[in-house]
């Protein structure tokens, strides 16, 4: 059965041997006849282009990308080295820039109303950082724009955390936060 299956799929050398010879030859021959009425044609194409008015969108000049590096490979295995193939591989050129001209804002509120939680949102919304500091607002409406802001940081996977005391940091998903601060708890009676 294996032999079978083996003689299925598999020519013997003999046989590729006389089909290669039959069918190389009249490709051969072939091909030079079809290569010289394309050659005629392509002049006549060339300028019927050059004739034709050039669109105002091709006119302007674009960015002209870098030239990709090809490689040849061979295929490694126990075949002659008539019949081993050649693969390209193509090598792209990654550009990492970073810039570096760009300066990052930081904001400070003080908000005394509730109302003004608004504007802190629209600074997260906008990719920039914003320290909070609730010390001038009553402890429930600060309660209120806490939440208000925690809901916002959640939405945008930005961050917020507790810098001092009633002061907050909160940072949209491009920033970072970084350490931790420990709480200081100051005693009147140890002093």
């Amino acid at each position: 059965m294996k032999n079978f299956l083996k003689d299925f799929f598999y020519l013997d050398n003999r046989d590729d041997e006389f089909d290669e010879e039959e069918v190389a030859q009249p490709k051969q021959q072939a091909r030079p006849q079809q290569q010289q009425p394309q050659q005629q044609q392509r002049p006549q194409q060339v300028q019927q282009l050059k004739q034709q008015p050039v669109p105002q969108q091709m006119a302007t000049p674009r960015k002209v990308q870098q030239p990709v590096q090809r490689k040849t490979q061979q295929v490694a295995s126990n075949l002659p080295p008539q019949q081993v193939a050649q693969m390209q591989v193509v090598e792209k050129k990654a550009n990492n820039v970073v810039s570096m001209n760009r300066t990052t804002k930081v904001n400070l509120f003080e908000p005394r109303m509730y109302s003004e939680a608004q504007n802190i949102a629209d600074c997260i919304r906008n990719k920039k950082s914003a320290v909070v500091n609730l010390q001038r607002i009553d402890k429930e409406n600060g309660k209120r724009i806490i939440d208000f802001l925690s809901g916002t940081v959640f939405a945008l996977d930005g961050e917020i955390k507790k810098i001092g005391i009633d002061i907050f940091l909160c940072t949209p998903d491009n920033v970072e936060i970084d350490g931790a601060i420990s709480e200081y708890y100051y005693e009147e009676d140890k002093y």
